[in-house]
């Protein structure tokens, strides 16, 4: 990288310190009031922007889009336009302690190829309620449609009288420049949201990042279940947006008794159950051995292009392809997270079985994100939910809208899913506004009249057990 890429980069932050401190002067009112015309630019252009994103990058449908873009502004502004995020957001008089939100300072937030348009205004919302200035990083294809987004907030946001370069966005940057900006000084927070080795190299760079982790979501139709509806959300789930939602079911698990009965709905519903042969053949187009990874050519797109790319012939109508597997790991390539309208099947023995297959899937390249679970049996809800290591546990509804807190549930609103220690994340949370806080907490001296009569010499004594420390403490405290 030459001297002047990096002149290019410190002047972007200098303009977003800058920003930053205007910001911090804000009061709730002019932070509410930019966020308020934010949102209204974005769904106003919900429609236009979803078009260009599925013409620019070729994936998906720009009908489900819309609805993402839909989730980024309307979804998400509802659940944010009445939090406090400016000066005192609590006081707690039983405590006496106060609390005091703050900006953390400039972030930078990278965007998917899959989630371009609703990502970037997702991230912007949640920025600018919480008073940070934000650079997008868009992907190299998605740039076209991200810039406009990005563009149409920022305008937006000037008219509400926001501070001049709150939001700026950078294209055609190299490796060497991506670095160079995570590890900026001035940059307090990276918000990644695509590739696992990107979001590897944001949580590497030194600065403080929120990154996400893979899906590999497994849902398990219980035999309680009403199988047409289980079916019915199911394939909803996975084919919206031909399958680009990170939290779309990757592999469908049921019970040997009514795994005949499951069959039957979804072949009913558009499923097309593949051959030995054909897996084999899905499995050649739809990843890189040699990467262990989904093959980007096939993410987003129609079932009808991936069957033609593998050579088989499948019926007009087929609305997703079902891989019967017996595996699970890296000899099942299907068994992994493939983002397209394509769903691995298991039988199981049992219930148990059936936990420890959900599990094996879990673990293989979806821990800490997502689980899905069709039963009416709600001891059984509840040990599935108990033996998942997922921060999302969703119950009869589809995965991909349920997870990202869209209309099925109370779940916050979020195109950015943490999956906790265990995916390499920080939370297991929906990300919003609240993650982009400092917060100060003012604590006064108070003391417990009881607590005067303490006797702190047995501290001193050897022969004072832990027993008797407790017995003292609660008898003063």
């Amino acid at each position: 990288m030459d001297e002047l890429q990096k002149k290019n980069i410190d002047e972007l932050l200098k303009r977003a310190t800058f920003a930053a401190a205007i910001f911090n002067q804000y009061d709730q009112a002019q932070t509410d009031r930019i966020v308020k015309a934010v949102y209204k630019a974005g769904l106003n252009n919900r429609v236009k922007l979803a078009k260009m994103a599925a013409e620019e990058t070729q994936m998906g449908k720009w009908e489900d889009k819309v609805k993402k873009n839909v989730v980024a502004t309307q979804y998400v502004y509802e659940n944010l336009k009445n939090q406090k995020t400016v000066g005192i957001i609590s006081d707690d008089q039983q405590t006496g302690i106060i609390e005091i939100a703050q900006p953390i300072g400039p972030i930078l937030a990278i965007i998917p190829v899959t989630n371009p348009t609703s990502t970037i205004m997702f991230k912007i919302l949640i920025a600018l309620k919480s008073r940070n200035p934000i650079i997008i990083s868009p992907h190299r294809k998605a740039t076209r449609c991200s810039i406009e987004a990005a563009r149409l907030c920022y305008e937006a946001a000037l008219e509400a009288e926001a501070p001049e370069d709150c939001i700026q966005w950078i294209t055609h940057k190299s490796r060497a420049e991506t670095q160079y900006l995570m590890q900026h000084p001035k940059l307090a927070l990276i918000l990644a949201t695509g590739g696992t080795g990107l979001v590897h190299e944001a949580y590497s760079s030194g600065t403080p990042a929120l990154g996400v982790g893979a899906g590999n979501v497994p849902v398990y139709i219980e035999k309680s279940a009403d199988i047409p509806f289980a079916v019915e959300q199911i394939i909803r789930s996975k084919t919206f947006d031909n399958g680009t939602i990170c939290a779309s079911e990757q592999a469908l698990v049921v019970e040997k008794e009514i795994a005949g009965k499951v069959k039957e709905e979804m072949r009913k519903q558009g499923a097309y159950f593949l051959n030995t042969d054909e897996v084999k053949a899905v499995e050649k187009v739809a990843w890189f051995a040699g990467t262990k990874s989904m093959s980007p050519e096939i993410v987003g797109q129609t079932v009808n292009k991936i069957a033609s790319m593998a050579g088989i012939s499948v019926p007009e109508d087929t609305r997703i392809l079902v891989a019967p597997l017996e595996k699970i790991g890296d000899d099942e390539p299907l068994s992994s997270e493939i983002l397209a309208p394509i769903l691995a099947f298991y039988e199981a023995l049992d219930f148990d079985d059936a936990i420890r297959k959900c599990i094996d899937l879990n673990y293989h390249g979806g821990i800490g994100h997502t689980a899905s679970i069709f039963s009416y049996d709600e001891e059984k809800i509840r040990k599935y939910s108990v033996m998942m290591n997922a921060g999302r546990i969703v119950v009869n509804m589809p995965s991909s809208q349920g997870a990202v807190g869209f209309m099925y549930n109370t779940l916050e609103p979020s195109l950015t899913l943490g999956c906790g220690t265990y995916g390499k994340n920080i939370t297991t949370d929906n990300v919003s506004a609240r993650h982009l806080l400092n917060i100060q907490r003012i604590t006064r001296r108070r003391m417990n009249e009881r607590m005067v009569n303490m006797r702190f010499d047995l501290y001193f004594d050897e022969s004072v057990d832990a027993d008797i420390l407790e017995k003292e403490f609660n008898k003063n405290y």
